[in-house]
């Protein structure tokens, strides 16, 4: 009897791992092939925005380097929460995607039934590209900078609106940053995204937005808004000339947003790893570099370790800042 369960159970472990050294192999298989199909690359956001012009940028290349097509989809909403748990329920094979954004950290701190965890249910591949935010005022807005901005919001408290890509989301603590260190009242008007928050903002809708630099410098440019400073430490290479809000009077603001690239939790190692490989040469890339400094953006393509600490150190910084100006979703 002894000998028979011996054997058993001998049989039984052999079989595991058997079974265990087939998946092994499917799964490195499965790898080595990738891609064998199109790839969906979600953006939580409507298109014309950052969000969709960096992913577009980059799905362009990858389908190049990958011999696959790389299809973005749009998928807003919430705050571009909808996106995110869209891709965090997609079946971990590297065939859908998210292009995430610093959003993502701080709505773990303002969604408090959110079907997803942002540390836990995505693995980080890289952070794509770094973008200014900044602040531009419609002509109709007599200020012509900074400190004559907020000596208006201040005469008239909650008058002067600014609008940003959704409740929680980098453009929306901005603005709750600006109004803190500046002393000044504004009027919040959330948006799904900023093809929608750029068109009312040159209609004279809104007054202001924060938002990142892309949708709005051909419109700086060509006269249609009025940048008033970077929300950033440093001054962006595509508007030398305009301050930060440091330069302007705003102690200690520093403020930006980033991009980065990640697929559900679950994903093949080696499926991120080759992603990453071929993401990261496309980054580095003198040309790809070129294109990003046309839009204002600064790429990066570091490790997937290195995005997830840069993902645990924003949502650790934003739940206070979300604490402290209180934003909650209605």
């Amino acid at each position: 009897m002894k000998l028979a369960k011996k054997t058993l159970r001998a049989t039984l472990t052999a079989a595991l791992c058997a079974t265990g050294l087939s998946f092994a192999a499917v799964a490195q298989a499965q790898a080595q092939n990738y891609p064998a199909k199109p790839i969906n690359l979600i953006v939580p956001f409507p298109a014309g925005g950052t969000t969709d012009v960096l992913a577009r940028a980059l799905g362009q290349e990858l389908s190049k380097t990958l011999g696959q097509s790389v299809i973005v989809e749009n998928k807003p909403g919430a705050g571009a929460t909808l996106g995110a748990d869209y891709v965090a329920k997609a079946t971990p094979d590297g065939y859908t995607l998210l292009m995430g954004a610093v959003h993502h950290t701080i709505a773990s701190s303002v969604y408090p039934n959110l079907q997803y965890d942002f540390q836990k249910s995505f693995v980080p591949v890289t952070t794509v590209a770094l973008v200014p935010n900044i602040l531009v005022v419609n002509p109709k807005v007599p200020a012509q900078d900074v400190q004559a901005l907020l000596d208006l919001a201040r005469k008239s408290p909650g008058k002067l609106t600014f609008g940003s890509n959704g409740v929680g989301t980098g453009q929306h603590l901005i603005g709750a940053q600006f109004q803190a260190l500046g002393d000044a009242t504004l009027l919040h008007v959330p948006y799904k995204g900023s093809g929608p928050l750029t068109t009312d903002l040159l209609g004279g809708q809104i007054d202001m937005s924060f938002d990142t630099i892309t949708p709005v410098l051909p419109h700086v440019k060509s006269g249609k808004l009025r940048a008033l400073a970077v929300t950033t430490d440093q001054r962006s290479a595509a508007l030398p000339d305009v301050p930060t809000l440091q330069e302007a009077g705003l102690k200690g603001f520093n403020m930006g947003t980033w991009f980065g690239l990640l697929a559900p939790a679950g994903t093949p190692p080696d499926v991120v790893s080759k992603l990453n490989t071929e993401l990261v040469k496309i980054l580095k890339s003198p040309e790809f570099g070129q294109r990003m400094a046309e839009i204002g953006a600064v790429p990066i393509g570091d490790s997937s370790a290195e995005m997830a600490q840069r993902i645990k150190t924003d949502t650790d910084t934003y739940a206070k800042l979300v604490k402290e100006a209180n934003v909650k979703v209605n």
